[in-house]
């Protein structure tokens, strides 16, 4: 598989990066030289200078053999040209485009039916609210994703001391569940990401990956110790173009919104353009403002300034002065591994959640969705079994799957499956796996030779 990508920014640079740990063919187009260079020391890519959006540099790239075009760049009318461009020198080529501004917003189908003819458009910002509102709504959560339009959820949560459920193994979770049996597909411990079997314990400190029916989320999380508390007061720190997005979503649901933007003049510009939140001018780590601002009465701060640093210290500072919850925007993924240190379990990074899109999109294989664990550790992938599969018609026991994979669930129609070895797929059933990074080339394989019908 051929890919295209132009812009070697920090999407660029990390899909590249993942990219090339499975041996795709990548090329990467960039105007800036150290950028270039940054990819050269770091990745075995190929690389061009020059503008993705230029007709000549395309074709130097390669675009003709390319399966997939991803548009990359920071700046959205760059990525509209490359696609436009790509669309009539190689018309077959897959385009994927990131655009970002809210003007581009309602004519995402128009862009997609006609020329450029792009075949998924990327906004991280509108998946970034997304995530948000998934996790307001799943107590305890340090990460949630969903499958099967909603009806499956998959969830990350972090094992506290002195719960009833550690040190207990997987095997003896459906005892001291009362019968009750989530599937745990994942378990992160000092940061090495782990695949479990029966015989493995949960630990506190952990991070415990599971995959459960959305009706038993509730249930499940009770086990945990996580109870649900209800939202009704929103802090948001940084009123830039996510915080905008965010406060309006929120004043849909009618959860009562505050943002705070340092910035006089984007105040100004927000204060009419929302009609319910309040806009407050200030810095969002000032303790005083906080104090005047009752920070002890709200439920959840946001913070989603441009400096990450701004981010982690309101979002600590926030919640030493009583805030409930915090969600913090980071774009480091050696960040990652520090928030939990330091007592920030919810973290967003707008540029994890374009990953996950652009993911799915150039999966080999029928595959319906994507999403990456704990940064780039590993993946779990939905995927369509169609009759001309190897895996249908077949106890999952009898099918070798590489060492790292674990298949999850299994949706057929309206009924989702927990399943055990025993278990047949049958043509058309959705199948949630999850892999760890080592072995995302393996899966693939079979994903495209035994999943799919070409």
């Amino acid at each position: 598989m051929k890919i295209v990508i132009v812009g070697a920014g920090e999407v660029g640079f990390h899909i590249a990066t993942h990219l090339a740990r499975e041996n795709k063919d990548v090329v990467i187009i960039d105007k800036n030289p150290d950028t270039l260079r940054r990819v050269s020391d770091n990745i075995d890519v190929q690389t061009v200078s020059g503008s993705g959006s230029s007709p000549v540099i395309l074709e130097q790239a390669g675009i003709k053999d390319a399966e997939i075009l991803l548009a990359v760049t920071n700046k959205d009318e760059t990525n509209l040209v490359a696609c436009l461009i790509a669309d009539t020198l190689s018309p077959g080529t897959k385009k994927l485009a990131r655009i970002r501004d809210a003007d581009y917003d309602m004519y995402h189908n128009s862009f997609c039916s006609s020329s450029p003819h792009i075949d998924t458009i990327i906004n991280p910002e509108i998946e970034v609210v997304k995530t948000i509102d998934r996790l307001m709504s799943v107590p305890g959560a340090v990460d949630v994703g969903e499958f099967a339009d909603g009806r499956v959820k998959f969830i990350g949560i972090k094992m506290d001391e002195n719960t009833n459920l550690e040190g207990v193994t997987l095997a003896e979770l459906p005892g001291k569940m009362g019968g009750h049996r989530p599937l745990i597909g994942a378990i992160l411990r000092n940061e090495k990401l782990i695949i479990p079997m029966g015989k493995d314990q949960l630990l506190a400190g952990d991070i415990v990956y599971f995959i459960s029916q959305e009706e038993h989320v509730i249930k499940t999380l009770g086990f945990f110790n996580k109870h649900a508390e209800p939202i009704s007061r929103v802090l948001i720190v940084g009123g830039g173009r996510i915080g905008t997005r965010l406060a309006k979503h929120l004043e849909k649901k009618s959860i009562q919104t505050k943002i705070i933007e340092k910035n006089p003049e984007r105040c100004t510009i927000l204060a009419e353009q929302l009609n319910k939140p309040v806009v407050l001018c200030g810095d969002g780590s000032d303790q005083v403002l906080l104090k005047e601002e009752n920070i002890q009465d709200i439920d959840l701060i946001v913070t989603l300034t441009n400096d990450e640093e701004t981010n982690i210290l309101s979002s600590l500072l926030a919640t030493r002065m009583g805030a409930k919850k915090s969600i913090t925007k980071i774009s480091k993924f050696s960040y990652f591994p520090l928030m939990m240190a330091i007592g920030i379990e919810q973290v967003i990074d707008p540029r994890l959640s374009a990953i996950n899109s652009i993911l799915q999109h150039i999966r080999r294989g029928k595959v319906l969705s994507a999403i990456s664990i704990r940064g780039e550790e590993g993946e779990v992938l939905e995927a369509m079994a169609l009759e001309t599969s190897d895996i249908v018609g077949k106890p999952l026991k009898n099918i070798s799957f590489p060492k790292g994979v674990l298949v999850t669930a299994v949706l057929r129609e309206n009924e989702v499956i927990i399943p055990s070895g025993e278990t047949i797929v049958i043509p058309n059933d959705r199948i949630i796996i999850f892999a760890l990074r080592a072995a995302i080339p393996k899966i693939e394989k079979i994903l495209a030779v035994k999943l799919e019908y070409f």
